[in-house]
């Protein structure tokens, strides 16, 4: 069994920025890669970004030139900067590990 606990949502203006943050609960030194997906009220869960054992990271269009993936190894985390958020970025945003687990989730609201 393979916990992730993501941090870092909350509520933030249009224009601002959040730092997620995604703890592992095994090393990800030898995954072949780490990814955030998002889910919006009504909507599928979607990828958002995910970064390779290479260091590739690969970014939904509509968060390219925005957010940013990028991990920790010692401390088994992933992170994904957020800048220039958007109304349309609110949804609950997971981590996800490829041997199939996700996390509880951390809401992100964009919003005046």
């Amino acid at each position: 069994q393979v916990h992730l606990v993501e941090s870092g949502g909350g509520l933030v203006q249009p224009g601002g920025s959040l730092r997620l943050s995604c703890v592992a609960s095994r090393s990800i030194f030898s995954l072949n890669y780490m990814g955030w997906y998002r889910q919006a009220p009504g909507k599928e869960r979607e990828l958002v970004a995910y970064i390779s054992k290479s260091g590739t990271t690969t970014y939904a269009d509509s968060v390219k030139g925005r957010f940013t993936i990028s991990t920790d190894i010692a401390k088994n985390t992933v992170f994904l900067q957020m800048n220039s958020l958007k109304p349309e970025d609110t949804a609950v945003y997971y981590c996800y590990d490829p041997a199939g687990y996700w996390g509880q989730g951390t809401q992100v609201t964009v919003s005046s």
